[in-house]
Parts: C-alpha cells; structure tokens; sequence
C-alpha cells in the first residue's frame, strides 16, 4: 500500500505532464493504474476521459461523490528550478488540479483501509474543469444518473491563506460567469483616407468603457458583479488598410444567477445602441457559461463539523470567490458543497505562471474528506 512519498510522487509525475481539458488521455490512465491498488468495486469512465472509483457497503444507504479535476491550463510555467516542471510547453498546472487529484487518490488510500459499511463512497476524477464544462457533461451522463449522488463535496486550494484553514460558506461559493464575445463590421477604406471608411473601434471602445462603467457602478444589481476584457482583434498587417472587422471578448461575473442574467442584458443594449450609433453590423454570442456555485446548508455543517473534529482553523467567508467553478452544474442538480483548503501564505496566485501545489496539504486535505465518509458511511 502507498505512502504519503508516492502520493506526494504522483502529485509531481501528473505536474511534469499536463494535459488541456479534455485532451486528459494520460493522465486518465495514470489515475486507473494507480487507484488499483486500493482495490476499488467499480471503475466507470465517464464524459470522455473521466473516471469514477466506486467503493460499496453491503447496506444499502446514501451514496456521497468526492470530486477532483483532470485538466491543466494553457499556460507557459516559469519555474526553472523546479525539478518536476512542465514538459509540455505553454501547458501548466498551475490551479492544483495536480494536487486535487493527488487529494482525491490519498482519500482513495484511507477508504480501502477502513471500506464502507453502508451506501458507496465515489471518488470522481472529473475532465475538463477550466475550459470546457466537464462537470456538465459529467451530470449529463447516464453513467452519473445511475448512481444519483445524495451528496457531493470538492475543495479548492486557496493561497494566501494559511495552509490547512478551512473556508465554507452557504450559499453562493463561487461567482457565475459567461464568456461575451462581440463582433463589430463596419468599412474599409484607404489607411490615407480613413474618414472614408467605418472603422469598428470607436464604438467597441464606447461599449467597453460603459460596460465596465456598469459594473463599477452596481447600479440596479443586488449584489457583486464584474466586467473583464479579454480580447481584441481588428484589422490585418496591412498598413495601408482602415480596417472593418473587429471581434472582442468580455467575461462578465455576478455572485447571483439573476444579476448574471441582468448584467448580460445590459451589456446586450449598449452593444445594440453604439453598433447602431456607428452604423456597424453586430453580434454576439456566450461561451462558457458557469452557473453560481450553491451550496447546501447541511453539506456545509458536514464539512464544518469534519473541520473542528481534525481541529482545523475554520473561517465562514463573507463573500464569495470572485472566480467561478463548473462544480456549480452538480450543486445545481444535486445537494452538495465546495470549500477552501488553504494552500499557504507565501504561495503564489492560481493560474501565476509560478504556482506550485505545495505537497504538505495532501493528507490534511484528504482527512476532511475521510472525517466526512466516516460519518456518512462507517
């Protein structure tokens, strides 16, 4: 059986080789060949190349998932020293998701040794996290139905909080969010002779000024909204050439799906009122769309109580994480919880090109998970 070192070593092997959501081929197979020493009843692939661990009781009773991500992000990690850095270039761990799985694998490790009396305890390693919706596609899957979760939990590491503290909140965890993109077509003309033409950027950066204008203010929203730019594109390498076409991305966040829905509309009339100011043609679309991340009063009293039992430092936040999280899609389906796992003080922001998991929260982590089954399931 593992110890602490070969987790710690799995953490750092899945570091060195990344892989993009939904492309997670390698690191699938990794997890399966390592979970099998903890002799799990079931192994079900799910959503592509994601794995559910399946260990059940001989009563039956509630049924509890544990998940983890699979993907890193498409960014180029800037730790030369470290010895287990990327060899993917442009391809990082750099949320903890290497670390998450790692988590996952050691709760895997302390279930074997003490298997479930009642109900199943299922360990998910969920697919493409960060770009491509995994967990929707998870929820949509007829493999999840057959189970039909009575709870699900997941963490997410924090840093700038000391390592081991615990964060929970009711409610709305995690912000929704959508991806606008906005296309902008007006007309060339003579880069000599601009006047001659209409070129999309005096209105796009009118809509972006009000747009962010909209969420600086807060004006008719009932709680925290955020506007992000992007992109831009316009134009092409020719110098003599005004351009006509122009496309740009704005993420817009709210910690309520309502807002989310206001804000989006918003933004929908003043792209409307400046194209037709311009007279440009327009349109949009949403990509990305996360739902606010809910969790469930009873699930966050689990977690709480697992948190004093371990004699974890507890803090309730005050509000919510401005990032967002496609777990919402089983918060919005199922009774569960996300929480915070501080990652360290010291530790360099998620998705920094210098961020590293750090290894000595692997076990602390796994145990608030265990203290959970226990109770549950034991």
């Amino acid at each position: 059986m593992s110890d602490l070192q070969d987790f710690i070593n799995l953490r750092r092997t899945l570091h060195r080789y990344p892989e993009l959501s939904k492309q997670e081929y390698e690191t699938s197979k990794r997890i399966s060949e390592f979970m099998k020493q903890f002799e799990p009843d079931e192994e079900i692939p799910v959503a592509g190349t994601g794995k559910m661990f399946v260990f059940e009781g001989s009563e039956a009773a509630e049924t509890i998932v544990f998940r983890c991500e699979l993907d890193a992000l498409p960014i180029q990690e800037r730790s030369p020293n470290l010895a287990y850095r990327s060899s993917i270039d442009g391809v990082a761990h750099l949320c903890g998701h290497d670390g998450h799985m790692a988590i996952i694998a050691y709760l895997g490790k302390l279930i074997s040794e003490n298997r479930p009396k009642k109900g199943k305890a299922v360990l998910l390693f969920q697919p493409a996290e960060e770009t491509d919706l995994g967990a929707k596609d998870v929820v949509q899957s007829p493999e999840f139905h057959a189970l039909s979760p009575d709870y699900m939990f997941a963490l997410h590491n924090i840093p700038g909080q000391a390592k081991n503290k615990v964060l929970v909140k009711e409610g709305t965890f995690a912000a929704a969010s959508c991806g606008m993109t906005i296309n902008l077509q007006g007309r060339t003309s003579h880069a000599a002779e601009p006047e001659k033409g209409n070129p999309p950027y005096p209105a796009a950066h009118k809509i972006i000024e009000e747009i962010q204008e909209l969420t600086r203010s807060k004006t008719g929203f009932s709680n925290h909204v955020i506007s992000t730019l992007i992109y831009i594109r316009m134009g092409e390498i020719s110098f003599g050439v005004s351009p006509s076409d122009l496309e740009m991305g704005i993420t817009l966040r709210a910690y309520e799906n309502n807002d989310l829905e206001l804000l989006c509309s918003k933004a929908e009339n003043i792209l409307r009122r400046h194209a037709n100011e311009y007279e440009l043609a327009y349109s949009h679309n949403y990509t990305e769309i996360y739902p606010a991340t809910i969790n469930a009063k009873e699930c966050v009293e689990l977690i709480e109580e697992s948190a004093r039992s371990l004699d974890y430092q507890l803090e309730e936040m005050s509000d919510p994480n401005n990032w967002s999280e496609d777990f919402a899609y089983f918060t919005a389906t199922n009774k569960g919880a996300q929480f915070g796992f501080g990652s360290g003080l010291e530790t360099p922001n998620l998705h920094d090109p210098e961020y590293d998991f750090p290894d000595d929260i692997i076990e602390p982590a796994a145990k608030v998970f265990y203290d959970i089954y226990t109770k549950r399931l034991i």
